[in-house]
């Protein structure tokens, strides 16, 4: 008992002592939250915002010396570091509501620089206001303004969604439509796209004319319900939302580099201020790209009305992270800063998120026409490397997710027909390497006649690169075609991230005529510049892609090189473009001969024309009667020059000279192999090679020196009997012929 009365006094000793710190620890708090106050109660940026909020309706504003010192010092404390939140309320509210006229609403406005946030519940309200019809026009639009300038800023977009019909019903007012339009802009979503909606913003065309903001607003219309939209919105707009001038720009530049945040990066690199002397144009920052960073520097919240959090894009870190969270993130102020993560554009390519790439496309194709088309100082000239870093990362993220950008597409169409052939070419020329297909009907303006006169005005390194642009596009789309081509040939479209479609007998069109162009630049090119061998290898290069199309990429087409790129590759006199030239013709035939199989064996084949046939047999029988029979002169050659003149140059038996022997390109290595085999002769006979079994030992050596485009031509096209019997006649002097056409395994012709 003792001992219990002994614990009670000692639990009653401590309940003691710790009411008495907890009352001295209140009291410390009182005295703090008093002291607080009465240096608040002291503070006139306090004492203003308080005059502010308490001021009655009516009051005078002419002489009225307590309005213009409290409003001093409103705009020190703006202008110097930002208004808070509720001091942003305060003050829209005070100039929005009219309750000292509308004299110093504009000057109101102009001082609301948020320091961090702008409350949208305060926004919401003012909206509210501009139902009264008392605010003089150019305060209603200096206020949409002022909502654009901070429209990332605003903490939460729920509440200015859930009245996206209030603020659509000013699409009416002439003067206020083009703001409406930009902030409707920015706010929609699918479920806002009705039919009532679209048949308000047509009659406004109607009695505006085709305006780009109202064209704007309805492409976007158009990409959520395409089936409410009927209107052709055309695709190479200029911009439809200017870039006003603002008074808040340079001021919000200011406060956030004072106070050490970013808080919406798409302010300070959008509205970057430039040297006054440069032109207007160049203002902007737009080759630099914005970070990546949240609309809003908050923890993650969950969305109104939605138990799922939203996570910032800059806060995934994995794709670990990026899986977990796919359906919750929360996209960046400036969609420009996608281009710089790959994350970001792992998000884009999975989500699909229709908006958001029209969000990109606009920020995107606004800063190419404004920095490469529209700029009068030099633009691109004038900033070579940001120029350069800014194509590079272009073409990465382009890279990173398989196709191109709409925009750029449209920005390239225009810039070839200004481009010069040298500035940024390897960009530029990489840009134009991503173009999905163009319709056969429009690709000769859209890229053939530029392309042609930069190509014969160009020098022979251009001439290079744009061939392997070009190679490159076809293999772009040969082998979009094989991966998204629908099994029964219809409607397969153009690109993932838009609505064209085209029929296969349209894409088969258009590649068509990309061929037949290359063929074109090819054959002319290389009169230009004496058949040299760079720009051969790199023709060549595109011949290789185009022989294998049937049997590689599944596209029912097959184009044979013209004349003036076969022959130049024939008469060259480097081996390797003869070994190439060998290798497609081979697989030319493995094309061809798989694809008159499938003509007789399926219902689904495609005819090819008896022209194709015919131009294939001729050069492969001028191959082999050239290489194999040593008869170059036979009475079908296309190429044929009179035996009198032939006689005039003094090569002897001039019909021999380009055999596998005596052809420039292997005259050396028949020298090489003419030592090598008699090594003690003096005089050297090189048709002594076509003996018997010099001859076998000959065409493996050859085989043997890396020819294997050589090796299969002529073990698919000479009988494995006439390529082991060598040399039978007595005289020594000419390798057994094939018969007729002889020989060539079996010829194509139908």
């Amino acid at each position: 008992m003792a001992t219990l009365l002994n614990l009670s006094d000692s639990d009653h000793s401590g309940l003691s002592d710790q009411s008495v710190s907890t009352r001295s620890s209140n009291r410390s708090l009182r005295i703090a939250e008093q002291e607080r106050r009465k240096n608040e109660a002291e503070d006139p940026f306090v004492l203003a915002l308080k005059y502010f909020s308490e001021v009655e309706a009516g009051t005078p504003v002419t002489g009225n010396d307590e309005l213009e010192n409290n409003l001093v010092r409103v705009e020190k404390v703006a202008f110097s570091r930002g208004l808070s939140p509720e001091a942003i309320s305060i003050m829209l509210d005070f100039a929005m509501s009219l309750r000292m006229g509308s004299s110093p609403c504009a000057r109101v406005l102009k001082c609301l620089l948020p320091a961090s946030v702008v409350p949208q519940e305060a926004v919401v309200r003012a909206i509210v206001w501009l139902t009264v019809r008392k605010l003089p026009t150019s305060t209603q639009v200096l206020f949409i303004k002022w909502v654009l300038t901070v429209f990332d800023m605003i903490d939460a977009k729920d509440k200015l969604r859930a009245i996206y019909g209030f603020i659509f019903s000013f699409v009416t007012d002439e003067n206020l439509c083009p703001f409406i339009c930009h902030l409707l802009y920015l706010l929609t979503r699918k479920e806002n796209v009705r039919v009532f909606r679209v048949r308000k913003l047509l009659e406004q065309q109607s009695k505006l004319g085709r305006q780009p903001y109202l064209l704007y607003l309805l492409s976007l219309y158009k990409v959520f319900c395409p089936e409410l939209v009927t209107l052709s919105i055309p695709s190479r707009m200029k911009s439809g939302f200017k870039n006003h001038i603002s008074p808040w720009k340079s001021a919000l530049i200011g406060v956030q580099r004072r106070n050490g945040v970013q808080v919406a990066s798409g302010i300070s690199l959008a509205f970057a201020v430039r040297d006054k002397t440069a032109s207007r144009k160049r203002k902007h920052a737009h080759l630099e790209l914005p970070p990546l960073s949240p609309v809003t520097i908050k923890e993650p919240q969950a969305a109104q009305g939605s138990s799922r959090k939203l996570v910032p894009m800059q806060q995934v870190q994995s794709f670990a992270q990026l899986l977990q969270n796919m359906h919750r993130i929360e996209l960046p102020a400036q969609m420009g800063s996608l281009l710089g993560s790959s994350l970001a554009l792992q998000y884009l390519d999975c989500v699909q998120d229709e908006s958001a790439l029209l969000r990109l496309n606009f920020w995107l194709g606004y800063a190419l026409h404004e920095e490469f088309l529209f700029c009068s100082d030099g633009g691109a000239n004038k900033n070579p490397e940001e120029a350069l870093q800014f194509l590079n990362r272009l073409l990465s993220a382009q890279h990173f997710l398989q196709e191109g950008f709409n925009s750029s597409d449209a920005f390239l169409f225009k810039f070839l027909n200004v481009w010069d052939g040298s500035l940024l070419r390897p960009q530029i020329l990489g840009l134009l390497s991503n173009i999905p297909v163009i319709p056969s009907s429009q690709i000769k303006a859209l890229l053939f006649d530029p392309l042609m006169q930069l190509f014969f005005t160009s020098s022979l390194f251009f001439k290079c690169g744009l061939i392997e642009c070009l190679n490159h596009m076809l293999l772009k789309w040969l082998t979009w075609h094989s991966a998204y081509a629908l099994e029964d040939d219809l409607d397969i479209s153009l690109n993932s991230h838009t609505s064209i479609n085209i029929t296969l007998s349209g894409f088969k069109d258009s590649v068509m005529e990309l061929v037949h162009f290359v063929g074109r630049l090819a054959s002319l090119g290389l009169q230009l510049e004496g058949c040299h061998s760079l720009l051969l290898s790199f023709i060549l290069d595109f011949y290789e892609t185009v022989c294998d199309t049937f049997l590689k990429f599944g596209l029912p087409l097959v184009v044979m090189p013209p004349p003036g790129v076969f022959y130049p590759a024939f008469f060259a006199a480097d081996p390797i473009s003869v070994d190439r030239l060998a290798f497609i013709m081979h697989r030319y035939k493995v094309n061809l001969t798989s694809a008159k199989r499938q003509e007789k064996v399926t219902e689904q084949a495609f005819h090819i024309s008896r022209q194709t046939f015919r131009e294939f047999n001729r050069y492969q029988v001028f191959l082999v009667n050239c290489l194999w029979n040593s008869n170059m002169c036979y009475p079908e050659a296309e190429v044929r020059l009179s035996d009198e003149l032939l006689a005039q140059s003094g090569v002897p038996q001039f019909s021999t000279r380009f055999d596998l022997i005596h052809h420039p390109a292997f005259v050396s290595y028949a020298l090489d192999f003419h030592h090598k085999c008699w090594p003690g002769r003096k005089d050297t006979d090189l048709n002594s090679i076509k003996q018997t079994k010099p001859w076998s030992w000959y065409l493996e050596y050859l085989f043997t020196q890396g020819f294997d485009g050589l090796k299969d031509f002529l073990q698919n096209n000479i009988s494995r009997r006439v390529m082991m019997a060598g040399d039978r006649r007595e005289d020594g002097t000419q390798s057994q012929e094939l018969e007729s056409a002889p020989q060539i395994k079996q010829p194509l012709l139908s």
